[in-house]
């Protein structure tokens, strides 16, 4: 199976994921904070973070960064949507909130992605 099927198929699940994550995230924490994309970012980074030094320790093949790292990951994360977010909270007037987002966002990330790379340090 060609690594471009296994991209895509882990996009097809990553993307309603997402979507599903913002869902839930709209319901159960109505506010003015763009929790879905927060929350389905924050589990990408973690995520990516295990899988990439699951890869590293040789516990996860070529196919297997295709469909989870490349593939799910790529299309749960949405750094597009992330920086229309934050131009969106800048053009409001909302400066603060908009760097806040931006400098929580980018170090939660940051330290979760370590935070899952050392998960899979221990467990290999």
């Amino acid at each position: 199976m060609g690594e471009w099927f296994l991209v895509l198929a882990g996009g097809a699940v990553g993307a309603p994921t997402r979507y599903l994550i913002g869902l839930a995230a709209r319901t159960r924490l109505p506010s003015s904070f763009h929790w879905g994309t927060f929350l389905a970012n924050m589990a990408a980074a973690l995520l990516l973070g295990f899988l990439v030094e699951a890869g590293t320790e040789g516990a996860l093949g070529t196919a297997g960064q295709a469909l989870l790292s490349t593939g799910f990951c790529g299309a749960l994360s949405t750094w597009s949507t992330f920086s229309k977010e934050v131009l969106a909270l800048t053009d409001a007037r909302r400066v603060a909130g908009a760097g806040g987002y931006l400098l929580v966002t980018v170090a939660l990330g940051l330290g979760l992605s370590f935070a899952g790379g050392a998960l899979a340090q221990a467990i290999w």
